[in-house]
């Protein structure tokens, strides 16, 4: 296959982004495939172009765009193919507080939230108790987010985020240990369990990419009813956002069970990603992995309707 690997962007994730991208780059390689670089941040205007003189576009963003489903909305549109989960499912998990809303109605337990779009007035609190995180309501990679332990830090946290150009979400803490759940095609694949080793508080920027920053446990060491526990729930929100191919959902577990924190629809893809280590335990190489999220993607989009395209002399 010709494969347009998309990677880079404009969000603060680029270089994650643009990291990941050497190793799947690599593997496709081994799998046969030519690969071609595309990055959205120079030539956007140009993707449309590239992607159809492809077979397939194997994403790697994180954040917007990619993350957002603007990406995968111009693609469905032309019908390449591509792995991952359509523009509404990524646009719903990628807005956390709409992602929260949904998963809740569905009985999957998340932390209290607020949404706070914008800058509040002087003296709003958000009705939660301490501590909370402050983060962006569209972000990842844990950027611009901040454990809050007492109320004169809430303003500071929140104008971290809109400084950054984002909207803001206030999420109560939830108390235990935190654990992951790649969903696969229609699989959950192994839970992992996770230790920061750096920051201590929670998993971080630094504990998620800097060397020795966590401990990354798969399968993860916990009793096989929590496992089975954490991996129904991811399924359940993977369903209830609507997506496809791959998704991964982070969990804490406490005393009362395992709550949801947020769903990637576009998880991190380097060899050493959280999603590969599942996928190495349930016994599939990484080149596994992207061949099937490849034979996922194309199998998605034979499955759209067709586009009632207007023909030539019909106006």
């Amino acid at each position: 296959m010709r494969i347009l690997l998309i990677a880079g962007g404009w969000s603060g994730e680029r270089e994650v982004s643009l990291s990941g991208a050497q190793g799947i780059a690599k593997a496709l390689a081994r799998l046969g495939h030519s690969v071609t670089p595309f990055d959205p941040l120079p030539d956007f205007d140009g993707l449309v172009a590239a992607a159809t003189a492809h077979d397939f576009c194997f994403i790697n963003l994180h954040g917007s765009p990619g993350e957002d489903g603007l990406i995968q909305a111009l693609l469905d549109a032309v019908r390449v193919p591509y792995q991952g989960s359509g523009p509404q499912a990524s646009f719903l998990a990628l807005h956390k507080a709409a992602a929260k809303q949904i998963c809740r109605a569905r009985g999957i337990p998340t932390p209290d939230w607020r949404y706070v779009p914008v800058r509040p007035e002087p003296g709003w609190s958000p009705d939660l108790p301490y501590p909370l995180f402050v983060k962006p309501n569209d972000g990842g990679s844990s950027l611009d987010m901040s454990r809050v332990t007492a109320p004169e830090g809430l303003l500071p946290a929140l104008e971290r985020v809109f400084a950054s150009g984002k909207e803001a979400l206030a999420e109560a803490a939830a108390p235990g240990f935190e654990m992951t759940c790649a969903v696969l095609g229609e699989e959950a694949l192994p839970t992992i369990l996770i230790r920061p080793r750096l920051s201590g508080e929670f998993f971080d920027y630094r504990s998620k990419y800097e060397a020795d920053g966590a401990e990354e446990i798969c399968p993860a060491p916990v009793d096989d009813a929590l496992s089975a526990q954490v991996r129904e729930l991811a399924l359940r929100a993977h369903f209830a956002l609507g997506c496809e191919g791959c998704s991964r959902s982070d969990f804490m577990v406490g005393e009362d069970g395992p709550v949801l924190l947020e769903v990637n629809t576009l998880p991190g893809m380097t060899p050493t990603s959280l999603v590969p280590k599942a996928a190495a335990a349930a016994g599939m190489s990484f080149e596994d992995l992207c061949a099937r999220l490849i034979e996922l993607g194309v199998a998605r989009t034979a499955a759209l309707p067709d586009l009632d395209l207007p023909r030539p002399g019909n106006g």
